[in-house]
């Protein structure tokens, strides 16, 4: 096919074309194919100004790529380029998958939102919430009206903390604790506040949830998120744990100091990068999963479509056109859940079940749509969709001046795919 004839028929091909004629056909918005080719030599000048070392970027519209490039270094010190299947720690945009499985097994009835954590997790059974601190540090607690639920934990309204406790502070750079004792030492900790009555962002929270996928499947987490999802995607290039094959792949963590790119040590999370996670036992479900662009696309898409994996995938035990979730799953874990509490991470957002949600014009400062969903990585990653322009859009970065970058990939993305 012509060039000029994809440019005419709303497409400007950035990869093979092979990618662009096995995805399914629809054409119901358009790609500015002049916007589109803008994207990369401007994430390029991000790399040559020193801002990151490097970065990936792709952009499907109706379950086509458009856009998906990579620029600058996955190692600056090896001088080893950046490729599009570079593998990327994506931190917390893990949380969505939990959040899926948690549905699948709610479809399957072996759980229900509105279940009390304790439940599934007998540990939880007594736990007190803060009720006050004296002014010499002295904490009062009491019993909260109720316990806390399933959805409180997907919706960050639980009370539970941030990060691990006195006695697990080191964990998030170890992983050298199993997910079980971890959130048995969680669930001795008190609420922060009453469960439902605020929006505080907890990683203890979205962990609960990965034990009880674990308690309601028979399953440890990272097996059912891998059996369930992952491999039914065709993401062969997603997991929690480095296969040794995959290690060449990673990239490097950054930090930006006085001015410069410095590689990152043993204090992030999920410790020194190319330390590959050696001896780790904590699965994370918090922040666990490495991905690659193309695999995080392909679970964007599937929430896209429904529920339903894409025609397109493949790999050992992919399931193209395999309906994962309901319609009906979907439409609630990605519906706003917060309603007018101060929840999110931008303005103009909320929270459903483990995404954040653009619930009014505020949220459309990043060229975001009413109604669309994502969410971002601690090392500057960031994945959504937009179901109004029928887009998905993966950020990949390690490090370096993230917002800058990201920001501007938002907002080119977002003026090119109307």
């Amino acid at each position: 096919m012509a060039m000029s004839r994809l440019i005419r028929h709303g497409y400007f091909l950035l990869i093979p074309l092979c990618t662009v004629l096995t995805a399914p056909a629809q054409q119901s918005v358009t790609a500015d194919a002049a916007r589109l080719a803008a994207i990369a030599p401007r994430m390029k000048a991000f790399v040559d100004q020193g801002v990151v070392a490097g970065v990936v970027t792709l952009l499907m519209q109706d379950g086509k790529v458009v856009q998906h490039e990579a620029a600058g270094m996955a190692d600056l010190e090896a001088r080893k380029p950046m490729s599009r299947d570079s593998i990327f720690q994506i931190m917390s945009m893990t949380k969505p998958t939990v959040a899926v499985c948690i549905m699948m097994l709610a479809e399957e009835g072996k759980l229900a939102l509105s279940d009390p954590v304790e439940k599934h997790l007998p540990e939880f059974r007594g736990q007190m919430a803060m009720a006050g601190r004296a002014a010499d540090g002295a904490v009062t607690l009491h019993k909260p009206a109720r316990p806390v639920t399933v959805r409180d934990l997907l919706t960050h309204t639980s009370g539970m903390g941030p990060t691990p406790p006195e006695g697990l502070k080191e964990l998030y750079y170890r992983m050298d604790r199993p997910l079980r004792e971890a959130v048995l030492a969680y669930s001795q900790v008190p609420l922060l506040f009453e469960p439902g009555s605020r929006w505080a962002y907890s990683n203890t929270g979205i962990a609960t949830l990965g034990r009880i996928v674990e308690a309601a499947s028979g399953q440890p987490f990272e097996k059912f998120l891998e059996a369930r999802v992952l491999t039914p995607l065709g993401m062969k290039d997603s997991f929690i744990f480095p296969p040794e094959d995959k290690k060449a792949r990673i990239v490097s963590l950054y930090d930006r100091k006085e001015g410069k790119l410095v590689k990152a040590g043993g204090d992030k999370l999920g410790g020194d990068a190319m330390n590959y996670r050696k001896g780790a036992v904590y699965s994370a479900p918090e922040f666990g999963l490495y991905s690659t662009a193309a695999d995080l696309s392909a679970f964007y898409e599937m929430t896209r479509l429904g529920g339903v994996a894409p025609a397109w995938v493949k790999g050992p035990g992919a399931t193209p056109g395999k309906r994962l979730l309901s319609p009906a799953a979907v439409s609630v874990m990605t519906k706003l859940h917060t309603g007018d509490l101060q929840a999110g991470h931008n303005p103009g957002t909320g929270f459903g079940l483990a995404w954040e949600v653009v619930k009014n014009e505020q949220g459309e400062l990043n060229l975001w749509s009413v109604g669309s969903y994502g969410h971002g990585g601690a090392f500057g990653t960031h994945g959504w969709v937009d179901p109004a322009k029928h887009l998905v859009g993966v950020f990949l970065i390690q490090g370096g001046d993230q917002t800058t970058v990201k920001y501007a990939f938002l907002n080119m993305a977002g003026a090119a795919v109307q």
